[in-house]
């Protein structure tokens, strides 16, 4: 006997984002929402009308196509629609048996926006809207039009970004005091008219029309123009499923660093990383003498990117030693940051190889690559300079802020928490150390603050345990007497 599978929202934000009569809604502002689900869900609404045609987008092929993405993600919803046919080719896409098709595609850059110059999109669906410009989203509204006797629509879903050009544009349902949703405009319809790229908002259709039709435009299309916008707060406590299937999630969200902690389980959107944010002296632990439980060992190096800052004086290179304890916790053991010219950071890094070695054992070098064919080259001549030693050259993704934010989790330590899980030895170092690691992101140098992002990244992504020595001769450190 067959079991019968209800596709359906769950009661709450799910149910409102695909009820809403909003020629735009923004749904989301906080991971686990069930955003990608509704929006998918969203897309069968008029699966029976042949002329019926969706598109939804990521910045990303991979974001469409990895596992547990998009694509994968259709999978577990459209498949139990009896007579749906997924195809991979031209592009990947669902046809269901009345005709109507779901697309999905990415949009790398705004040049790739030309691609679909021509197109007619019934649905037009952004997931992860804030990953786009301005400029991918307005033009392709421009494609969101057809001729299937269904009025064109927008559906978006997002997680908060402070620095995104949609934060400015869903303001008006955002207390701009705390960032947090305003509950009672949640679903709330605003009316815009985009004229000279700017945004217009109004609170009724009539109001924006007529703004159009002063600014010279006919009455028709001031009709087309003026456009309903919503956005739909959701946050992980909506989604009842996840929380029922996967408890381990909401854990795994409050052990985030405070502001992807406060962008991703609350849905802060005006939080954004700031001085004493993301580093604090006072939730770390100071240790006097080195611990003997250190089973890995990284140094992070941070190399000057000019030979000389604007008032002609040697930049800064730095090399933050981080071990990874048996306890699972963090220990910052030593810090270099040095003012060298650009032929001196060679020696200064191949010495410190040779000391690393000789006093903590095998001591994992990370060296970031520059772009291009210039970095290439740098990072070869770097490979047969210091042969003989563990070096990973790597290049380096993201923002300097994204990249902190794994070791600034571990450095504040979960909510409530007096101690992160970070120790740092006592060293003449502290005081610089930690003056530039409390000012971060605002700080003028951020070298040591990349130094440790890397080698933190190297020991949670890169490096193994060592094998014991065949020799049989332990180091006075080695995790292997334990």
């Amino acid at each position: 006997m067959s079991t019968k599978i209800i596709l359906a929202p769950q009661k709450g934000p799910q149910e409102k984002f695909l009820a809403t009569s909003a020629d735009i809604c923004i749904y989301g502002g906080a991971a686990g929402g069930g955003k990608t689900f509704g929006l998918l869900l969203d897309a069968l609404r008029y699966k029976d009308n042949k002329n019926f045609n969706a598109v939804i987008f990521r910045r990303d092929y991979t974001q469409v196509t990895s596992p547990g993405g998009l694509w994968d993600s259709s999978k577990k919803i459209y498949s139990y629609v009896k007579g749906s046919c997924p195809l991979k080719t031209p592009k990947l896409h669902w046809i269901f048996p009345g005709g109507a098709a779901v697309n999905f595609a990415h949009l790398k850059s705004d040049e790739d926006c030309l691609s679909w110059q021509g197109s007619q999109m019934t649905m037009l669906g952004f997931d992860e809207l804030t990953h786009f410009s301005e400029y991918q989203f307005f033009y392709m509204l421009s494609r969101n039009r057809t001729d299937s006797g269904i009025a064109p629509y927008v559906r978006a879903t997002c997680n908060p970004d402070a620095d995104s050009w949609v934060a400015q544009f869903i303001r008006w349902w955002i207390n701009q005091e705390t960032g947090y949703p305003i509950p009672e405009r949640s679903g709330k319809l605003r009316w815009m008219v985009r004229l000279n790229e700017t945004i217009h908002w109004f609170d009724n259709k009539q109001e924006a029309v007529d703004a159009a039709i002063e600014n010279g435009m006919d009455r028709e299309k001031a009709l087309i123009m003026a456009k309903s916008v919503t956005f739909i707060a959701s946050t992980l406590q909506d989604n009842k499923i996840l929380m029922k299937n996967d408890p381990s999630y909401m854990a795994n969200l409050l052990a985030l660093a405070l502001v992807e902690r406060e962008r991703l389980l609350y849905g802060n959107w005006k939080i954004k990383a700031a001085a004493g944010l993301m580093f604090q002296r006072t939730k770390v632990n100071m240790l006097e003498v080195l611990p003997a439980d250190v089973i890995l060992w990284a140094r992070g190096w941070d190399l000057a990117a000019t030979s000389e800052d604007e008032k002609g004086n040697p930049a800064y290179t730095a090399g933050v030693l981080m071990g990874k304890r048996k306890n699972g916790r963090y220990i910052i053991a030593d810090v270099i940051n040095r003012r060298c010219a650009s032929a001196e950071v060679r020696e200064l890094i191949k010495m410190t190889c040779i000391t690393d070695r000789a006093k903590y054992g095998r001591v994992i070098t990370r060296l970031p690559q520059d772009p291009g064919q210039a970095g290439k080259e740098q990072a070869q001549s770097y490979l047969k300079f210091l042969s003989g030693f563990s070096v990973k050259i790597l290049p380096e993704s993201g923002n300097k802020a994204t990249r902190a934010e794994p070791l600034s989790a571990q450095w504040l330590g979960l909510k409530g928490m007096e101690r992160g899980n970070v120790d740092v030895l006592v060293a003449d170092w502290n005081e610089m150390y930690f003056n530039q690691m409390e000012n971060f992101p605002q700080s003028k140098f951020k070298d040591m603050v990349d130094a440790s992002s890397s080698a933190f990244l190297e020991i949670e992504n890169g490096g193994i345990c060592s094998a014991p020595p065949e020799n049989g001769t332990l180091g006075k450190n080695s995790y292997w007497k334990k």
